[in-house]
């Protein structure tokens, strides 16, 4: 098989690849972005009517203006944002391609093997975030079609018996959403409290729902079981039972840790699994590899964001195209 050759090879087709990419195109260095999904898949895969934390002007790539109707985007029009910023600076991407493999030769050449195809690069990049994994319930019936780990449109569950897991933004969420258009929600919480992370002017609403009774919820409770028409929970006052639709599991996802390894990337001995890269750079152990964005995290999915990463682009561009 023959294999194309690029300068710099980009895994992952998000905020931060593009903007590894828009780097490179100002640098004058021939690039390639490889994306197992769509154009910035993780947040496609973002709840339709979701809003962003962050404002629009600190998801700009490369100041590239990003008008928004109020300060705060919704999905659909980051989705669009990104979409024409890929479109009109002519980024070089190839979509619903998923790289498998990563190996470096005695050359020092990069061998990317992909579902589709195989590639050679002079330098990689990493770039693809940690929406892809979810953190799984790990109990009986989580295989169950009822059960989600993806909350998508909340139209889909009018009128049924929901049971939200989790307590950040994603759940809370779905449960406020789900709520308004006339499904049965419940949340099940493992801690005692509403997470303190999720978004500071929808908690009241998420608290009103509960105190006033809307919303049911369990604290400090687990589900145990999950039967077609039912789910088990833990409470602090023993056993429930609740007839039930529908589970969505907004537990958090995770990066793809064994990616990351099996590339030849060391983690941290801790729960973190925090990559070893040169904090100045972003290149990893592994000369030549480097990692962007939330990746470099770990398992601290808490820590980078699109507005604190951008930056990754340009230290990772200038380290390279200074060797």
């Amino acid at each position: 098989m023959t294999a194309d050759h690029y300068p710099i090879t980009i895994v992952g087709g998000g905020p931060i690849g593009l903007a590894c990419a828009l780097e490179a195109q100002k640098a004058g260095a021939d690039h390639l972005i490889l994306e197992k999904g769509c154009l910035v898949n993780s947040l496609y895969h973002y709840p339709r009517e979701m809003t962003f934390f962050s404002s629009s002007e600190r998801l700009e790539l490369d100041n590239i203006p990003f008008v928004s109707i109020n300060a705060k985007p919704r999905r659909h029009e980051a989705l669009e944002y990104y979409r024409r910023i890929a479109d009109s600076r002519k980024i070089h991407i190839r979509l619903f391609e998923k790289v498998e493999n990563i190996s470096k030769g005695s050359n020092e050449i990069f061998t990317i093997t992909t579902d589709k195809a195989l590639y050679t690069a002079d330098k990689v990049i990493i770039a693809t975030g940690f929406y892809d994994l979810p953190y799984l319930l790990n109990v009986e019936g989580e295989g169950l079609p009822k059960v989600r780990h993806y909350y998508d449109d909340p139209h889909f569950y009018a009128f049924q018996k929901v049971v939200v897991v989790g307590a950040m933004n994603s759940a809370v969420d779905a449960a406020l959403e789900t709520w308004r258009k006339g499904a049965d929600v419940t949340m099940i919480i493992r801690g005692q409290d509403i997470g303190s992370r999720v978004k500071y002017w929808v908690r009241p609403d998420i608290e009103n729902r509960i105190r006033e009774g809307s919303i049911k919820a369990y604290f400090n409770s687990s589900i145990t079981k999950i039967t077609p028409h039912h789910v088990e929970i833990s409470t602090p006052d023993g056993p429930v039972t609740l007839e039930n639709d529908w589970v969505l599991a907004m537990t958090g996802y995770q990066p793809n840790i064994g990616f990351l390894r099996s590339c030849g990337i060391r983690l941290s001995d801790d729960s973190q699994m925090k990559p070893s890269y040169n904090e100045e750079t972003y290149e990893t152990n592994v000369p030549g590899l480097y990692i962007a964005g939330v990746v470099c995290g770990g398992m601290d999915t808490h820590s980078y964001f699109i507005e604190n990463s951008r930056e990754h682009a340009v230290a990772i561009i200038r380290s390279i195209t200074a060797g």
